[in-house]
């Protein structure tokens, strides 16, 4: 007979300290974020002390250049200048000359400044953004320390297990939309503020340097083409057009497409039975399936090669996929609430469409997930 009372003294001591590990999680995150304020006003002064300086290095060039020509007229036509004036002439453009350097100098300075604060505050971005992951993993696994235990030890009935799991996949969606909307901030929003500065100083170098101008509008234009495919990224990721526009098979081959081209992981698609449309809830919760799986792959996995096979059957999806990386022991896998939620996510996706989930893995033998999905036609799946 299991001692609750024991099972709940052990929990909230658990529950205690992970509370603790996170309130120093959030002191960090604190910390980096006040850092981050007064980088952020350090770089703004940069900024503007690069922006005077390129302004007074251009002043300084057409000064040293008239002073070139003037020494140029006196040095041509000597007979009617003394040696004093020559002399003065060639002492004034070395001063010139001498000044520009020292300016020039100053603004690669400032320029090395201004990258190395902004390398720092990319740092500080990516341990935020790391910390307030961690605190949302550390929250999730206190909420299912704190559940009832008789509850989870088997006095749910079907239905409140459904609501369960349902409240679940809320709290997930909810998830996903602060990471797009941190996708969007840190991304497109990131770069069109970047934008916008390096058109100011085009606009201010325009009558200045035209090839300083050509460079700064190449760099601008590889700037956009970045923001363009980050916004296209985040799109695809909020929901593929392909999926409802022309089904799974087709979803799936750009998603994978993108995967290899980007990550550099081998994967391998192959499709059996008569590819047709299904229920929207299955092409979705297919999709996700399949998304979920390459991520734990390109995470955990250590993988060099993946095989994802779908097989459309008469009244049932098919889908497997299966990794040659370093493996992992699956109960323990499936009672970690942080680095395997997404397994967990998967299982309880499938088990909402009353379909079948079975993982096989052991450390060093790699990993098979192995999903059935019923599929009812002429009308939708239950569940969503």
């Amino acid at each position: 007979m299991v001692d609750i009372k024991l099972l709940d003294k052990i929990v909230n001591e658990t529950v205690s300290l992970i509370e603790g590990s996170r309130n120093r999680i959030f002191e960090i995150a604190d910390g980096a974020r006040n850092e981050y304020s007064r980088l952020e006003g350090q770089l703004r002064d940069i900024r503007e002390q690069v922006t005077k300086c390129i302004q007074q290095v251009d002043a300084k060039e057409r000064e040293a250049r008239l002073k070139r020509i003037r020494l140029m007229e006196v040095s041509r036509d000597f007979k009617y200048h003394t040696e004093t004036d020559i002399k003065r002439a060639y002492e004034t453009a070395q001063a010139s000359q001498l000044e520009l350097v020292v300016l020039q100098e100053h603004e690669r300075s400032l320029r090395l400044q201004r990258d190395s604060i902004e390398r720092a505050l990319r740092n500080l971005e990516d341990t935020v953004k790391k910390a307030e992951q961690l605190v949302s993993q550390v929250g999730v696994a206190t909420e299912v320390l704190r559940g009832n235990l008789k509850e989870l030890s088997g006095q749910l009935d079907t239905m409140q297990q459904r609501q369960w799991l349902g409240l679940r996949i809320i709290r997930a969606q909810e998830e996903e939309r602060r990471r797009l909307a941190r996708d969007m901030h840190d991304g497109p929003a990131q770069m069109l503020a970047n934008v916008m500065l390096r058109a100011e100083i085009c606009e201010r170098l325009l009558d200045a340097d035209l090839a300083q101008v050509r460079g700064e509008l190449r760099s601008l234009k590889e700037v956009v083409r970045g923001s363009i495919k980050d916004i296209r990224k985040v799109i695809f990721d909020l929901r593929p057009m392909a999926l409802d526009d022309l089904g799974l098979v087709p979803a799936l081959k750009r998603y994978i497409s993108d995967v290899k081209e980007q990550r550099g992981l081998l994967v391998e698609l192959s499709v059996q039975g008569l590819d047709r449309r299904m229920p929207s809830v299955v092409e979705v919760a297919s999709f996700r399936i399949v998304q979920e799986g390459l991520n734990n792959v390109l995470k955990h996995a250590r993988a060099a090669k993946v095989q994802v096979k779908i097989e459309f059957g008469k009244d049932a999806l098919l889908i497997s996929i299966t990794d040659d990386g370093q493996g992992f022991a699956v109960d323990e896998a499936l009672t970690e609430r942080g680095e395997h939620f997404g397994l967990l996510s998967m299982r309880e996706r499938v088990q909402l469409l009353e379909g079948t989930c079975q993982i096989e893995s052991a450390p060093g033998r790699g990993a098979s997930i192995m999903v059935r999905l019923p599929i009812r036609e002429g009308g939708e799946n239950g569940g969503a």
